[in-house]
């Protein structure tokens, strides 16, 4: 790790989407940097097994659904007095596929989890954060957000949006001392891309393997942005090609 990670010990964390990918890399790094670490997803076997390994907290949660995000926070808050971080990671690619020919139920559920579940991640976390004083609040986000792709126009448009709102949250409470940023990773080593590389439609899905980076990237990095190394890119969207970035962070 190329930077001082010592002042997330004992900080109180909560990732969405952390049953795979780099939401599961992302709890493996909050812990080994000292955080009382909860991870909310749908799928509670994976939690359970991540649970086992590291010790963090599984919390069965979808983010689609306001209340669950909202217990999952207040069962942090609960157990540790308080929520310094929140990672709003849960995302989802389908459908993929022209806007002529998609369901407009798919489109929907994607917009349920991408936009929304971000919103409701905001929407549970501010009033906690803010009386505070204090508190971190990262978008996962993607170059998808500013670049339109064939076939992506429900991912594009979600992920456009929670950009946007992680800096309209950003205007509204950074004087309250909050944090709040995205972060661009590129492309993962995920499920995710292997459903892209499946649908075989935009260059996206043409890349090879060895193109993408490994989720343990994207995680430190987060570790990274609650660091106050990081305080110059609040309100900002932090992205992981910069190769500034990368040695900022000790990955290359």
């Amino acid at each position: 790790m190329g930077f001082d990670a010592s002042s997330l010990a004992g900080k109180v964390v909560l990732i969405t989407g952390a049953s795979r990918g780099i939401g599961a890399a992302a709890v493996r790094a909050f812990v080994a940097a000292g955080a009382q670490v909860g991870m909310a997803a749908r799928s509670t076997d994976a939690l359970d097994a991540l649970a086992r390994e590291t010790g963090a907290v599984a919390l069965p949660c979808d983010v689609a659904d306001f209340a669950s995000v909202q217990g999952a926070i207040a069962t942090m808050c609960d157990r540790f007095g308080r929520l310094d971080v929140l990672v709003n990671n849960a995302g989802a690619i389908d459908p993929i596929g022209p806007l002529s020919d998609i369901s407009p139920d798919d489109f929907g559920r994607l917009i349920d989890i991408n936009l929304k579940g971000v919103f409701h991640g905001m929407r549970a976390a501010l009033p906690v954060m803010q009386p505070q004083g204090a508190g971190t609040i990262i978008t996962v986000g993607s170059g998808a957000a500013h670049k339109p792709l064939e076939g992506w126009g429900a991912y594009c448009s979600s992920k456009a949006g929670a950009l946007m709102l992680t800096h309209v949250a950003d205007t509204e409470a950074r004087a309250q001392g909050l944090r709040i940023m995205s972060l661009s990773p590129g492309t993962v080593a995920t499920n995710m891309q292997r459903e892209i590389k499946a649908s075989g439609i935009n260059p996206v899905s043409q890349l090879d393997w060895s193109a993408h980076v490994p989720p343990e990237w994207p995680a430190q990095a987060l570790v990274w942005m609650c660091t106050p190394d990081a305080d110059g890119w609040i309100g900002d969207e932090v992205s992981l090609r910069d190769p500034d970035i990368r040695a900022r962070i000790g990955v290359q």
